[in-house]
């Protein structure tokens, strides 16, 4: 068995990905580099001894997380400078997406030490494989903001995303957020992914009041890891109220018709792109 302090790996930073609940998820090139490292730099060092116990990886483990200070970056970075070889490992999943080490990342290629990813599991694209909505594209948000005023207004900006929207949410505001979600972007098809590969797993598909109504009435649907994906926008459900309408055609008397439809865009949340060719297809018609 390679033991860490007598790696044949070079002095590079590895991000590791690690399981998000299936232990057996775990890559054997994975387990082959953390064993192999120097180093391990963890997010919870009591969370990732069980993983490594697990596997029988006795590398040295340390801390680092969204809370390290600079000194903790530089020790990590003279480390690398002195041709050790660090792997860097979140609580679960594939570090980075919504995870720390995103400094250490950038100084590292700031510092031309090459940053090595070694991929596997992440949250993000097993809910997207699996929940039954469009994935040519989709639009990573993480965590929604916690108070309400800014969630909504979050929510709105993300609004005319056409591609399919994905949110990490916390047990306890995981009603107020679908809720949120079902107030802001309407009825738009979505899934809960909870629990993802673990015992517990759910896969749940509705339109968002349902999926509100699902999570209300199941108390076991507000614990453990979530992700909600939501049906992005689709232009061609875009109606205008009669006012909209009117407003929209008095200011593109004024105004260039693009400078029109930013304006009202601005002004209802509506996408400017679809208001313009509102006022195309109106021109056309005479």
């Amino acid at each position: 068995m390679i033991r860490g302090g007598v790696s044949p790996l070079p002095a590079y930073l590895y991000i590791v990905a690690t399981p998000i609940g299936h232990l057996d998820d775990m890559s054997l090139r994975a387990i082959d580099v953390l064993r192999s490292v120097d180093l391990i730099a963890a997010e919870d060092t009591r969370h990732s001894a069980k993983l490594l116990n697990h596997f029988d990886v006795r590398t040295p483990l340390i801390s680092y997380h969204d809370h390290s200070d600079t000194s903790d970056l530089e020790s990590l970075l003279k480390r690398l400078r002195a041709g050790k070889a660090i792997a860097l490992i979140s609580d679960a999943g594939t570090p980075l997406v919504s995870d720390p080490g995103y400094k250490l990342v950038v100084a590292c290629h700031q510092e031309q030490i090459p940053v090595v990813p070694i991929p596997g599991p992440s949250a993000t694209i097993a809910a997207l494989s699996a929940a039954g909505l469009p994935t040519d594209h989709f639009y990573f948000e993480g965590f929604l903001p916690s108070k309400p005023g800014q969630r909504e207004n979050r929510l709105q900006a993300l609004s005319a995303i056409e591609g399919t929207l994905i949110f990490f949410e916390s047990p306890r505001r995981l009603a107020a957020s679908v809720d949120a979600m079902h107030q802001v972007l309407g009825n738009r098809e979505a899934a809960l992914c909870r629990e993802l590969t673990k015992t517990h797993e759910t896969i749940y598909r509705a339109d968002l009041s349902q999926l509100h109504e699902f999570v209300l009435s199941d108390a076991n649907q507000q614990r453990g890891e979530m992700v909600i994906l939501v049906r992005g926008f689709d232009p061609a459900t875009v109606t205008l109220t009669p006012e909209t309408s009117r407003l929209l055609a008095r200011l593109a008397d004024e105004l260039p018709p693009r400078r029109a439809a930013a304006v009202v865009a601005d002004i209802t949340g509506l996408p400017a792109r679809q208001l313009y060719q509102w006022l195309l297809d109106r021109r056309q018609r005479g």
